[in-house]
């Protein structure tokens, strides 16, 4: 993996943790597990996605509607 978006995906991953434990009550350890074992999370690691350049709101979105329906929608101009 491109070493800049390594970085990308680091200062972005916080972001989404917050969210999980804010939202679904969750401790950190927990939404750290979930987060990385999601498909949400290989695909935001295949650079060639693109998804590493959505914001972390928009990428927790994501998550949830993975979670919630066991699928993803990515937007149009994505994948």
């Amino acid at each position: 993996m491109n070493k800049s978006i390594s970085s990308i995906i680091a200062m972005t991953t916080p972001g989404i943790l917050r969210l999980l434990m804010e939202n679904r009550g969750r401790s950190l350890e927990n939404a750290a597990e979930t987060l990385y074992n999601s498909r949400l999370y290989e695909t935001l690691e295949d650079e060639k996605t693109k998804v590493w350049r959505l914001s972390y709101h928009l990428l927790y979105d994501l998550l949830e509607e993975e979670l919630t329906t066991g699928e993803i929608t990515f937007p149009c101009e994505q994948i």
